[in-house]
């Protein structure tokens, strides 16, 4: 990805020389909508109107609306941000949506699957985060390495394997105010034994450490984070920013996408700071109540879009520390995963709607077993272990074998032994039975 162009010095343009154009209105009113940069903006100007001067208007309307955070860039300006209509509209969106359980026509469907819609993102965010960070594995392997409990077998199965166990556990931390304690606590999780130097891992870094910056494919530097030295400031300055009570309200969706920048910008970590920014949204967003969030994979959504992603970051340093194209770019992919879930869950509605009336002589049948029937309907000679059920419905042992040996009972499946272990397979009459 190139280094986005930089824009002309708006002020010391006079925007008050712009021509008298009909257009302008609209232009500038898409140029917010979608928080255009300048590398867009100036192919946008109306016939007559200066591309610069257009530039200059659009910054001058911008910088009146801004609201400063603190955190300054290198050259000591405060990162800052505004919300436009476009963000008012998502987050209403998501404060409509993300704030209480999941809407369903039918809530005794939602009941039983609740536990399911979990383990699902928590496995999806696992993969796609660490695909984000460099993790070479397909969606497939890494479903199949968490699904049935074996080790990974490499650095990037190992990375995804941290980023469940860490996710996993996040929402035993909300009530705990934010620390360095708590962030080196999440980076030590997300990185353990995935690091060339593994006395990076659960620490700052500090003034041994060899310098950090962050380049893109063709050797051009992208990022250069502050000085070891600054970390433990920056860091203190952080969670003054998360745990201060009253002041000036900041949306809590928004004060959680400011930690996400705030933690990648500083980099106090030599490696795993994108995993734990992203962490640390997710930790933020529990916190003030926002249940769903368990149920999402915002970086499923960002590892489809990882050049926006990035570019994100990058305009709001280069655009004299304006946040408000990352905040956009992160409300555009909550959206966009919440539209995932609602689509994932009418699908399984409709799937358990559909089986409750196929099904009627096994109404008994839990949720797990059921979804084990419709895998089983889908690929008939699928194996079943117990192993692989515990961990994608998190039951124990013991929940596992019987919601099997259920299934054996009433002539569904059979039991074979293979070692001293046991496997399942669907009868291979199964679509006779259940009609």
């Amino acid at each position: 990805m190139k280094i986005p162009e930089e824009a002309p010095d708006w002020i010391t343009i006079d925007w008050h020389q712009i021509p008298m154009s009909e257009n302008i209105p609209n232009v500038v009113q898409k140029a917010n909508k979608e928080y255009l940069y300048w590398d867009k903006i100036k192919y946008i100007a109306p016939e007559g109107v200066k591309k610069e001067h257009l530039w200059a208007l659009i910054k001058t309307i911008r910088e009146l609306n801004m609201r400063p955070i603190p955190l300054s860039n290198g050259k000591g300006n405060p990162f800052k941000f505004w919300l436009p209509n476009s963000a008012l509209e998502y987050l209403h969106e998501i404060d409509q949506d993300a704030g209480g359980i999941i809407v369903t026509e039918n809530p005794s469907i939602y009941a039983s699957e609740k536990k399911l819609y979990l383990m699902k993102s928590i496995v999806e965010e696992a993969i796609a985060s660490s695909q984000i960070e460099g993790a070479v594995t397909t969606r497939q392997v890494a479903k199949e390495m968490l699904q049935t409990g074996r080790k990974p077998k490499d650095r990037s199965e190992q990375m995804v394997y941290n980023n469940y166990l860490t996710i996993s556990k996040i929402k035993s931390f909300i009530d705990q105010p934010l620390s360095d304690k708590l962030l080196k606590d999440l980076q030590g999780s997300m990185t353990k034994d995935t690091l060339d130097n593994p006395d990076h891992s659960g620490r700052f870094r500090h003034g041994d450490d060899e310098p950090i910056s962050i380049y893109n494919y063709e050797g051009d530097v992208m990022h250069t984070p502050p000085p070891a030295e600054h970390i433990e400031a920056l860091v203190d300055d952080l969670c003054s920013f998360v745990n201060k009570t009253g002041g000036e309200f900041i949306h809590p969706v928004i004060k959680a996408i400011i930690l996400h920048f705030w933690l990648a910008y500083i980099h106090p970590f030599n490696d795993g700071n994108g995993r734990t920014a992203r962490a640390l949204f997710y930790w933020y967003m529990l916190k003030n109540k926002y249940w769903l969030f368990e149920y999402l994979s915002i970086s499923r959504v960002i590892v489809k879009a990882r050049t926006q992603y990035y570019r994100s970051f990058l305009y709001s340093e280069i655009d004299n520390g304006d946040m408000t194209y990352f905040i956009l770019f992160h409300l555009r992919a909550i959206s966009a995963a919440l539209k995932d879930l609602k689509r994932y869950i009418e699908r399984k509605q409709t799937e358990l709607s559909h089986a409750a009336i196929q099904w009627k002589s096994y109404q008994t049948l839990n949720y797990r077993q059921k979804d084990v029937l419709r895998k089983a309907l889908e690929n008939k000679g699928l194996t079943f272990a117990l192993k692989s059920h515990m961990q994608k419905y998190n039951v124990v042992h013991q929940t596992a074998r019987t919601d099997f040996l259920e299934l054996c009972e009433a002539g569904l499946f059979r039991r074979f032994k293979q070692g001293n272990k046991h496997f399942f397979i669907p009868a291979e009459d199964l679509d006779k039975k259940l009609i």
